[in-house]
């Protein structure tokens, strides 16, 4: 799915350039003079920060990047040309305003927590003067580049004025332009093919309160036809990504461990634009940007992260779900979370494989036949009867175990990787959310019609081990009720 060709695309950002500084220490002792910690300083470090830390996430995957943006006559500025220079971005759009302060983000971390921070930069607007010749730089170059993103601060370098500009000329030359945005009013970014918003930035803009599935779709569609964007997409942090072209589609999130967030947005952009620059969908893009972002927010500050380091995480992510479960409540899905898991797992071409069944009391034969099911294939879904499903098909007397528990207990078997629970009689519907390439049954359907079959690739019978069975384990039950 994330195969790149090995050429660099090229991709111009424009956007509010700064310094990240970072002070790292520790503190064992409170001071005399007030009460605040004293911080025993080890080390100090200096990084490229707002567009600049969406540079550095393209340089890191691999592309050939150049910046267009306005900066001061001081040091801080004479600071990030040289950071910039080292590793080989061109700046020949890079505006010098006398007068004007570079921005510098100062953030003190301590024993990897970060206690404080003090900025120092210009928030006013850049001069006219200084606006005429980015936008002069950018037009002359313009046609050499894949892709653009606008990573906007709210520093003052991308102004209303010179941002409509920007995307008008941009746009003619059928160059697609992707927005970090910042404000309330996004008026200034429309005609742009895409939006990044996240979802307190998205209800900001629209005046909507997202609070589930509904709030979100009629955000991410306001936004999409107020601004004229070819796609809406809203980052919704923990919960993933949702964008919306045609329709409305969630992407998981796969991070694991959070450090610090700082600058995952920047991720979020950067590879965005740097999939779509290789063909890929908006759905798998968006993807790839979900695990970039997972990878960033496992490391402290403003990170970056590389296509290799994003591919060892899915691997990582794929091994843990299967091998190594820390909660089996992750893996129990409702029919809208498995049909996106299932996409997924399609587009890294992974063989899914389904059953269904009560499995109302857990017993060996269960657990080898699930086993067999998992063998003939990657991912393990398994459909279990909700209680008034299983009602229906056993009688009153039946379940003896709750939906709830039964799909915990299977859940929690290495075998499984996800479990669904289904109110019809038949997973019908829910394999047709799933799609999947194999459909595993009992030995018992040999000569018979099983459902689904004419949506999967293929169907495969499963023996029963004989004298295993949820129902001989009830009559024996009774039968030493009945003795004692």
């Amino acid at each position: 799915m994330f195969d790149f060709p090995s050429g660099k695309p090229k991709i111009l950002v424009i956007g509010d350039l700064m310094l990240d500084h970072y002070l790292w220490g520790t503190t064992e002792r409170i001071s005399p003079e007030a009460p605040v910690q004293i911080i025993d300083v080890k080390k100090e470090t200096q990084i490229l920060g707002g567009a600049g830390n969406v540079i550095n996430n393209l340089a890191a995957l691999g592309a050939n990047v150049s910046i267009a943006s306005v900066i001061g006559a001081d040091d801080a500025g004479l600071e990030l040309m040289e950071m910039l220079r080292k590793i080989d971005i061109d700046c020949s759009s890079v505006i010098i305003e006398e007068r004007r302060k570079t921005s510098k983000k100062n953030r003190i971390i301590v024993s990897q927590q970060q206690v404080i921070r003090y900025d120092q930069e210009s928030k006013n607007s850049i001069a006219s003067k200084s606006a005429d010749k980015l936008l002069k730089s950018v037009e002359t170059n313009i046609s050499q580049y894949d892709i653009v993103l606008l990573s906007d601060y709210g520093k003052g370098v991308l102004t209303e004025d010179l941002t409509r500009a920007l995307i008008s000329m941009i746009s003619l030359k059928n160059i697609r332009v992707l927005v970090d945005p910042k404000g309330r009013d996004y008026s200034k970014y429309s005609g742009a093919f895409l939006l990044t918003p996240n979802k307190k930035e998205a209800s900001l803009s629209t005046d909507i309160d997202i609070v589930d599935d509904i709030s979100l779709k009629k955000a991410g569609y306001l936004l999409k036809n107020r601004f004229n964007l070819n796609v809406s997409m809203i980052t919704l942090g923990e919960d993933g990504i949702s964008i919306f072209d045609e329709d409305m589609r969630n992407i998981p999130t796969q991070a694991q461990e959070v450090f610090d967030v700082t600058g995952a947005g920047d991720t979020v952009l950067a590879a965005m634009g740097f999939a779509l620059c290789h063909n890929k969908t908006i759905y798998e893009a968006a993807q790839f940007a979900n695990y970039a972002a997972a990878v960033v927010v496992g490391k402290v500050g403003c990170a970056t992260t590389t296509i290799d380091e994003i591919m060892e995480y899915i691997s990582s992510i794929h091994n843990l779900k299967v091998t190594k479960k820390n909660s089996s409540v992750d893996h129990i899905k409702n029919f809208k979370e498995i049909e996106t898991i299932a996409d997924q797992c399609r587009n890294r071409g992974e063989k899914i494989v389904f059953t269904n069944g009560c499995f109302d009391i857990l017993h060996a034969g269960h657990v080898k036949y699930l086993e067999e099911a998992k063998s003939y294939g990657d991912i393990l879904v398994v459909g279990v009867n909700s209680d008034d499903s299983v009602k229906k098909l056993k009688g009153e007397q039946r379940p003896i175990n709750t939906q709830d528990d039964r799909s915990y207990i299977l859940s929690a078997l290495d075998a499984v990787d996800f479990v669904v629970i289904f109110d019809e009689e038949t997973p019908y519907e829910l394999i047709k959310k799933i799609q999947p390439d194999i459909l595993v049954k009992g030995g018992d359907y040999q000569d018979k019609k099983v459902v689904g079959s004419d949506i999967a690739n293929r169907v495969r019978l499963v023996d029963f081990i004989d004298g295993k069975s949820t129902t001989g384990t009830i009559n024996k039950i009774k039968n030493l009720h009945e003795t004692y």
